[in-house]
């Protein structure tokens, strides 16, 4: 029996896929988490959340059955983190069409508005409703991320975020983030 050596590369290649699931299942679930928090503490995106109806979802997701999150709109003009499975047709739905594309945005490799105009990914919903999320995100991102990763991962870093506020705001949203984490593992 003659057994084919495979090629070093050709035995990393699984080990790679495996690896960039793994982050994007690892940053989806802390962006989910993240913009529970960022609804919790910052007024301008509560703005943005409060006109998105009741029980409005939101869904991130890589095509076809890759990781995702849901967010859920609360009564109290908040996002709740639902996790990867959906629980109902979402109102808007943010698709990757392939894991390598959805690695390079959660990498800060690609901006979403990028990876939006290179057809890497589609927006199922009312595209309205879209743009909120996507300032949601975005504004996210500037709090939580220094600001060189920030400047890749946005389309236009706000001019007007002094490090005061971005320090105090990002360490906000991440004892947010600390804290659902810890919640989890108690109760699981």
């Amino acid at each position: 029996m003659i057994i084919e050596r495979l090629k070093p590369v050709q035995r990393l290649r699984p080990l790679a896929s495996q690896a960039k699931r793994n982050y994007v299942q690892l940053m989806m679930d802390v962006v989910g988490r993240a913009m529970e928090a960022i609804t919790q503490v910052d007024e301008s995106v509560r703005k943005e959340v409060s006109v998105l109806p009741d029980g409005f979802l939101f869904e991130m997701t890589v095509m076809p059955s890759g990781p995702g999150l849901m967010m859920r709109k609360q009564r109290d003009g908040t996002l709740q983190y639902l996790g990867g499975e959906t629980t109902g047709k979402p109102d808007v739905s943010v698709q990757f069409k392939h894991l390598h594309h959805a690695f390079l945005v959660l990498s800060f490799q690609e901006k979403t508005a990028e990876a939006f105009a290179n057809a890497r990914m589609l927006v199922d919903g009312d595209l309205g409703y879209a743009t909120r999320m996507t300032r949601v995100l975005n504004r996210l991102e500037t709090f939580i991320l220094p600001r060189l990763l920030a400047e890749r991962a946005v389309k236009e870093y706000p001019a007007s975020l002094g490090l005061p506020e971005k320090l105090i705001s990002g360490a906000r949203i991440y004892f947010k983030v600390a804290t659902n984490f810890v919640d989890t593992v108690r109760s699981s």
